[in-house]
């Protein structure tokens, strides 16, 4: 299960400079004028998602406190992007489950994760800061609100379908999109308490992933299951399944949990051994601004890792460690 090192920096790079390369790609640009958290690229890309069939690319950008990407999505076919209509939510989610099998479009994604790479400059650059923000044995607020992710960034190729939420010219800003497939990712560090370890990683998965937006509400989701792998010897290797829920709605009450609130779950297990070696839990709380129409947004969880998350001079013999997450964000 390891990686030639040259192999994935090459596939890395190579990734990077489709996306950041323009021309081949003359469809997919970004609107510097489009507002909200997505910019696409003008016409049909942007009010809906069924596109004419001279339209084969589509740029998408995410900017994010923990998670910041641009994405091309390519069309594998002349067929537009089909329309699944206005459907419940377990509806939805029944769809792409079923869908998958049969790939028609592919996505470049290059992503950064901007906080938790703030932890390692603080701690590398800014020592005595980082030391400050000890309130205890196990207990560091920089640590807190920067851990989540244990990558800087990543690139990463999907294979699968895309469905949309939108009906063809419909007058929309927003993204209505479901993707279901195959995901290879690499990268060439991890991070582990603040600190980058060099190290050449790949994963695969299988995911369903969805994006729903409407003028008053909007619903994110996805189910991934797959593995990680590391070329450094001391990282374990791990297979896991993930799930995560989000939702934000303009016309509830503030005091609804369930229509303004998200969760996420994941559970590691050692690849060789299947044993439980990481569990990673938050929940979050938004509180929507009507009139602005963005919410402030509170993510509280902890993450546990059993002493062979890791081996060698990164393991804690007999250690098992527990960290606590809080992520303020604003959501738009």
């Amino acid at each position: 299960h390891r990686t030639d090192g040259g192999i994935v920096r090459k596939v890395w790079l190579l990734f990077v400079a489709l996306l950041i390369l323009p021309a081949p790609f003359p469809a997919a640009r970004l609107n510097a004028a489009d507002t909200g958290k997505r910019a696409m690229p003008s016409g049909a890309a942007k009010n809906g998602a069924s596109q004419s069939k001279g339209v084969r690319f589509e740029l998408d950008f995410d900017l994010d406190a923990y998670y910041t990407s641009v994405d091309l999505i390519g069309s594998l076919t002349d067929k537009p992007i089909p329309y699944v209509g206005e459907k419940k939510e377990f509806e939805i989610y029944r769809d792409l489950l079923f869908s998958s099998y049969l790939p028609r479009f592919f996505l470049l994604e290059a992503s950064i994760n901007p906080m938790p790479c703030l932890g390692v400059v603080v701690k590398k650059n800014f020592r005595d800061t980082y030391e400050d923000a000890d309130m205890g044995e196990d207990f560091n607020w920089v640590k807190v609100i920067t851990a989540g992710f244990q990558e800087p960034w990543a690139a990463s190729f999907f294979l699968g379908d895309v469905v949309s939420f939108s009906r063809a010219g419909q007058k929309k800003e927003c993204w209505n999109k479901g993707f279901m497939g195959y995901l290879l990712s690499v990268g060439n560090y991890h991070i582990k308490d603040n600190e980058l370890i060099r190290d050449d990683w790949y994963e695969v998965e299988w995911k369903i992933k969805g994006d729903r937006e409407s003028p008053t509400q909007k619903l994110h989701w996805s189910f991934r299951i797959g593995g990680k792998f590391h070329a450094n010897p001391d990282v374990t290797d791990v297979l896991y399944v993930s799930l995560r829920r989000s939702r934000l709605d303009f016309l509830a009450s503030e005091t609804s949990f369930l229509k303004n609130s998200g969760f996420e779950y994941t559970v590691d297990v050692s690849s060789h051994s299947l044993q439980f070696v990481r569990h990673y839990f938050k929940v979050d709380k938004k509180w929507p601004v009507k009139d602005k129409r963005f919410a402030v947004t509170l993510a509280l969880g902890v993450i546990w890792e059993s002493d062979k998350r890791y081996h060698g001079r990164l393991r804690d013999e007999g250690v098992d460690n527990l960290q606590f997450l809080l992520q303020p964000n604003i959501e738009f």
